[in-house]
């Protein structure tokens, strides 16, 4: 099995869309509810932090993250996401993801990143506790998903060699 770890372009939105959409299906990855188009996707997400897996040439998840302020005392902060299609999920390709997001944000100056998970996607949240995520909280019925309010888990990762001066 070859693992390729590069940065997702514009002509890799087909299948970034599909393993968002497999995440979106199982109703606990996202309050999304429908792909965004490539420009709305791309105006949502920084730049420099974005990256695809590939597993024998083939796109088998995706991490980027999202500012999460415009003010620019939180210049170096950043939520993340993680996505991992269905056909690869329990093969430590998240893990993978996300330890790579995290050495790429670190590169580009960010000292801490955010998660908030819905709690029934235990999952998600043992990988980022693996990665040095700890839960800071938790956001009781943060938002509706078909008539249904939802919690999610806030999970924080600081650096351990940018911002610590």
């Amino acid at each position: 099995m070859s693992i390729k770890l590069r940065k997702i372009t514009a002509s890799d939105w087909t299948s970034v869309a599909e393993i968002y959409k497999q995440g979106i299906e199982t109703g606990n990855a996202t309050f999304q509810q429908t792909i965004p188009s490539w420009d709305d996707w791309n105006k949502a997400h920084i730049s420099t932090c974005r990256l695809i897996i590939e597993v024998d040439n083939e796109v088998a998840g995706w991490a980027a993250l999202s500012a999460v302020s415009s003010r620019p005392v939180y210049a170096g902060i950043a939520e993340v996401s993680v996505y991992v299609g269905s056909k690869y999920r329990g093969q430590q390709i998240g893990t993978k993801l996300l330890e790579a997001i995290i050495s790429e944000s670190e590169s580009k100056g960010f000292w801490t990143l955010q998660a908030g998970i819905f709690p029934e996607n235990q999952a998600s949240i043992a990988i980022h506790k693996k990665a040095g995520f700890r839960e800071i909280g938790y956001r009781e019925k943060v938002g509706k998903m078909k008539d249904v309010w939802r919690s999610t888990v806030l999970l924080e990762r600081r650096s351990t060699i940018i911002g610590i001066d």
